[in-house]
């Protein structure tokens, strides 16, 4: 009943004020099935697409981390070609840094604040964060050609 009750706050509040750049519904009448988009930010390679992400909601939310993982292709060295994120706050302690305190407008906005600013020591895709670190223009270029393909609408 607590996450019922949580998640009708937390997904009103998403609608009323969501984030900027980001938006989140349910995904056809079920409550532990939500979907987000993301816009990609100015003055990142992502800028102008539109990324799409699933969150399924674990039945001890808010004790346990909502998964996230992004339906859009995007070319990200957290990020992987399954769409799943490495982000600590996506994890439960004492790897991550989940806390019942967190919710779902703050996961979004930390993975927002991943897009423009990617963790190359922290990787999920060992070669695109190589690029990342060792030859940024190329990483860009990529990062940007992957937008255009997958994210623009």
């Amino acid at each position: 009943m607590q996450r019922a009750s949580r998640l009708k706050r937390e997904l009103s509040l998403l609608t009323a004020e969501p984030p900027p750049g980001i938006t989140c519904w349910q995904n056809e009448n079920q409550l532990d099935e939500l979907r987000a988009q993301i816009l990609g930010g100015a003055d990142t390679p992502y800028e102008k697409g539109i990324f799409d992400l699933e969150i399924v909601v674990p039945e001890r939310y808010p004790f346990e981390p909502p998964k996230m993982r992004f339906l859009t292709p995007i070319y990200h060295p957290n990020i992987d070609s399954a769409g799943r994120i490495c982000l600590d706050v996506l994890k439960l302690p004492p790897k991550g840094a989940w806390r019942p305190s967190l919710n779902i407008s703050t996961l979004l906005t930390s993975i927002q604040l991943l897009m423009a600013e990617p963790n190359p020591d922290d990787p999920l895709m060992a070669d695109i964060s190589s690029e990342y670190k060792y030859n940024k223009q190329l990483f860009l270029l990529n990062a940007r050609e992957w937008t255009e393909k997958y994210a623009s609408r």
